[in-house]
């Protein structure tokens, strides 16, 4: 009788045979049998398939987007590397009251998603440090000789040419912004300092320039900048990898064929308290009438049909209720009414140092003097912190019509529920350079800490000043005015534009992700918003090859270990079929006489052999 041999998958160390006789039923299996263990084989590599390649995959490639743009913000510091072919680079100039300064960024090539924004980051020289040149004074002191406002933005333009490669000159976006130094100038003066640049810059850079990127910003504007600057770097208009638990808001689209609300990520709203204004920004979700030269509209996005990246943000800038300029305010009134009061009563408070006007806004026994020398008023500070608040309510110019701000100014309604917002300039001084209360704001703490603050004696806060005891830039100029001006912060912040004094969601800030964040980086970002298009024809030229490709570099090992899958399960379903034929014929062959033999443990009978 034949026998079994196990050697056609095995190495040659392994051969073995047994008897057909005693091979166990279930290695020689039946055709049912063998369909089964092939289905259920099949389904377990389909079911492999579905949950590596599918989900897998697309979650691995989330994974790696997220990692790549966390290590882009840790690596920002890094010097930027010039020699990158495919490296981009803008110009943004921009034209303030006291000075100009030169701002140089750069990006990589788009990814041709046309769901995400250019990663537009500051330049960085070998030194690391961000490539800002700043000159003064501010070119509005050229009105009256416009011929040599070129001359002026030549060192500018000089000193960001020599760290752009001169290969990428001609396709460097150059942007010209004049903020509220030109606003105040006559219309005529305005044009021929433009006119002047428009027509030389040209004839000595070779940068991407027309006549339409040179121009006098309005509030709204630089305003808008600064929202889109901030919510850039926070990560806020990323919203193809959202993290878990990121928190969202409806926004529903006015004008947009899309009936239901999209839902992306918060952005987070901006306060900014200067010297001489205050200004709020923040995105308005829901579908409000809000007057158009309050609210702002625009799609930061490429493709002007796709509306995740519309954008409704309500701006206004409020002159005069900056720190300096409400202290000036206040001032003012101060000498006002205590001259009528005196002449009424005759009575001489404040005209001599002996009988000062006391003044719940400067710190206890502090003596100032304010007013022209003809109209000079003495103080003494109390340093009544709750009365202060009091005395400075009326200086917003509240009016008694619902949803209202300061000087009565249209406010749409914030979700203080679901919303975020930074505060920056004076918000961040008057919480950390003295109280050392900078990040999370709290109101019942901060009114606290200011109330301490203003009731100290003068001389005690000139012993901790001395000390050292306050942030390194507080000056006594601070010192002086912290009181008023943190009591002027509360009363805009809690008064002026409604927030409730439980609201957990501010943070005060000087920088954002260690960086001092500036309206030119939201200037560029809106500016070259359509420069993406070149990219994702590019891409899209590219066709279906080009993603199979990009799938294949994640998944090849996957299909690999399904083909050597397939082939062992073929293999393994045809040596099994070999197997049961083969015993079928060793069957077929035994005769009834030899199984008695074989059952007493007989030897094999004698046959006869023909030589």
């Amino acid at each position: 009788m034949g026998r079994i041999s196990f050697s056609c998958l095995f190495p040659a160390s392994w051969h073995f045979s047994l008897s057909p006789q005693v091979l166990p039923r279930l290695l020689v299996p039946s055709l049912r049998q063998l369909l089964l263990i092939g289905l259920l084989l099949c389904l377990i590599g389909l079911l492999y398939l579905l949950l590596v390649t599918g989900k897998g995959h697309a979650s691995w490639i989330r994974e790696e987007n997220h990692f790549h743009r966390h290590l882009a913000r840790v690596t920002d510091v890094d010097a930027t590397d010039t020699s990158n072919p495919n490296l981009n680079y803008g110009l943004v100039v921009d034209c303030g009251s006291s000075g100009s300064r030169v701002f140089v960024y750069c990006w990589p090539r788009h990814n041709g998603n046309p769901h995400e924004l250019l990663d537009i980051r500051q330049m960085r020289d070998q030194n690391r440090k961000p490539v800002v040149m700043k000159i003064k004074p501010g070119i509005s002191e050229l009105a009256k000789t416009p011929d040599k406002a070129s001359d002026y933005i030549y060192p500018l333009l000089s000193f960001a040419a020599q760290h752009i490669p001169k290969n990428k000159h001609q396709e460097t976006p150059l942007y010209i912004l004049c903020t509220a130094g030109m606003r105040i100038l006559p219309e005529s003066q305005q044009e021929a300092l433009l006119e002047d640049l428009r027509t030389d810059i040209p004839v000595h850079f070779n940068f991407l320039f027309s006549d339409s990127h040179v121009e006098v910003i309005s509030g709204k504007q630089e305003g808008v900048y600064a929202w889109i600057g901030i919510n850039f770097v926070l990560g806020r208009f990323n919203h193809v990898h959202n993290k878990e638990g990121e928190a969202v808001v409806e926004v529903h689209v006015p004008g947009s064929d899309q009936q239901e609300a999209l839902v992306r990520k918060r952005t987070a709203g901006v306060l900014d308290m200067g010297g001489v204004s205050t200004q709020i920004a923040y995105e308005v979700p829901k579908t409000e009438e809000v007057a158009k030269n309050l609210l702002a509209e625009f799609n930061l996005g490429c493709d002007a049909h796709r509306t995740d990246h519309v954008y409704r943000v309500y701006v206004s800038t409020f002159l005069g209720f900056g720190g300096n300029a409400a202290r000036q305010r206040y001032e003012e009134s101060l000498i006002k009414n205590t001259a009528t009061r005196n002449k009424l009563l005759g009575q001489h408070i404040g005209e001599t140092a002996e009988s000062p006007l006391l003044d719940p806004c400067l710190p206890a026994d502090l003596q100032d003097e304010i007013g022209p020398s003809t109209q000079k008023l003495y103080l003494r500070g109390t340093g009544d912190f709750d009365q202060c608040r009091q005395i400075l309510q009326p200086f917003l110019n509240r009016t008694n019509e619902t949803q209202t701000s300061l000087s009565g100014i249209y406010q749409p309604a914030i979700d203080f529920s679901n919303s975020q917002f930074y505060g920056f300039s004076e918000f961040y001084y008057c919480t950390e350079d003295v109280l050392r209360m900078g990040g999370d704001y709290n109101a019942t703490k901060y009114a606290q800490a200011a109330k301490s603050y203003c009731a100290t004696q003068w001389k005690t806060l000139k012993e901790r000043f001395d000390s050292g005891l306050y942030a390194s830039h507080a000056d006594l100029h601070r010192l002086k005015y912290q009181c008023f001006k943190s009591a002027w912060m509360f009363e805009v912040l809690h008064s002026g534009f409604s927030f409730p004094t439980n609201y957990k969601n501010l943070k005060t800030a000087l920088l954002v992700y260690d960086k001092e964040v500036q309206w030119t980086l939201g200037a560029i970002l809106y500016r070259t918003r359509y420069l993406p298009l070149r990219d994702i024809q590019q891409e899209s030229l590219k066709g279906i090859h080009s993603h199979w490709r990009h799938s294949f570099s994640f998944v090849n090992n996957h299909y690999l270990f399904l083909a050597c899958f397939f082939i062992v399960l073929l293999s393994i379903m045809l040596y099994l079929l070999r197997l049961r034929r083969i015993h079928r014929r060793t069957a077929q062959r035994c005769t009834p006489s030899s199984v008695p033999w074989l059952e007493k443990g007989l030897g094999s009978p004698t046959l006869p052999i023909n030589l």
